[in-house]
């Protein structure tokens, strides 16, 4: 990006600075997408595209999102854990790119976490 205004500059220091904020741990929630060789076999690069297009589409900036090797449960693959302040770090399996999105809605908007798609709690 190209600045050529003030209004410029300070849309990149507020854009480092919410950056900045979920690196110090200032965070909604992380949620790790398992992207082992079995996982991207699954899917698990459809369901993180998902995943982001979601966090953008709400302007959910206060999402960290990492990923992972291999989890070891590969048939439940693609898997995804959400840890939010408060609830349970829950691991949920067989996740399609609509059940992210729903995910998101449902767990990292609301904090209601959706008992028929956990595989267990971390």
């Amino acid at each position: 990006m190209q600045i050529k205004s003030v209004e410029d500059l300070n849309k990149v220091r507020e854009e480092a600075q919410a950056a900045l904020r979920v690196r110090a741990g200032g965070s909604r929630a992380q949620v790790v997408v398992a992207m082992g060789t079995c996982g991207i076999a699954a899917g698990a690069r459809a369901v993180i595209t998902a995943l982001m297009d979601e966090l953008a589409k709400r302007n959910l900036v206060d999402v960290v999102v990492t990923q992972s090797g291999c989890k070891g449960l590969c048939d439940r693959e693609p898997m995804v854990e959400v840890a939010m302040p408060g609830l349970p770090t829950v691991v949920y399996g067989d996740i399609t790119p609509e059940r992210m999105r729903t995910i998101v809605g449902k767990h990292l908007v609301n904090g209601a976490i959706i008992g028929e798609w956990t595989i267990g709690t971390a």
